[in-house]
């Protein structure tokens, strides 16, 4: 039984607006009887995810799916949160404590609902600096998360009172640091600042510990009275 090419066939309710192409049907033509034509590639045939290494904390996990995180992070969930049914904006599962105390985390966590975790800042005696996204304020600030010992989170406690202190004596709010807001999170005390540059020490690291000219010495002079009159 002889059957018309599809380039032939017109459609009974509306007809071609242009008459068919010779080469297209020529091509057709040639296709061996009973050969499933190949489906044109549609926008959704995307090659793969690329896999990358997640760390929790420096300790490496396997490899993951996961996203690269922009310098402002939008208010999403890393792919490799989502397959493991982390709801969006919601609390990563609970780990254990490093040995010395330490907060383990993972970039792209949340920290609370409010707090979305970009990278980690440093870390010191008393616990790490992470570099997180505020969704409330729109804005990147620097949260202290303190060692789980007792002694460091009592310590934390009067810090943060003198803090708040500094931040009602300072009504410009550019003599000292301003705390945005503190909170208790799995039993690590978790102070949240505004995010500034590099300290003072790591800017001698930085230019080979070279004598600061006199007029930045001044400057540095001036802002450090100005800062101790707020006490």
């Amino acid at each position: 039984m002889f059957l018309p090419s599809r380039c032939n066939r017109k459609n009974p309710l509306t007809a071609p607006s242009t008459p068919p192409d010779p080469s297209r049907c020529a091509a057709a033509a040639d296709l061996p009887a009973g050969r499933p034509r190949k489906r044109a590639r549609h926008g959704w045939d995307v090659a793969p995810a690329t896999k990358a290494q997640i760390t929790f904390c420096g300790q490496e996990v396997g490899d993951m799916t996961t996203l690269v995180l922009p310098s402002h992070p939008p208010d999403y969930t890393c792919f490799s949160l989502l397959s493991k049914g982390v709801a969006r904006n919601a609390s990563p599962p609970r780990r254990e404590d490093d040995k010395d105390g330490h907060y383990v985390f993972a970039v792209g966590e949340n920290l609370t609902s409010r707090y979305k975790i970009y990278r980690k800042m440093g870390e010191g005696t008393f616990g790490q600096v992470l570099e997180c996204w505020d969704r409330e304020r729109k804005e990147m600030v620097a949260i202290k998360i303190v060692r789980a010992v007792n002694k460091y989170s009592d310590a934390a406690m009067i810090e943060i009172d003198v803090l708040q202190k500094l931040a009602r004596n300072d009504a410009t709010g550019k003599h000292c640091v301003q705390i945005r807001n503190w909170f208790d999170y799995r039993n690590h005390i978790c102070i949240v600042c505004e995010k500034l540059g590099p300290s003072l020490y790591d800017f001698l690291r930085k230019t080979a510990y070279r004598p600061f000219p006199i007029d930045l010495v001044r400057e540095l002079g001036e802002q450090l009275l100005e800062s101790v009159a707020c006490v």
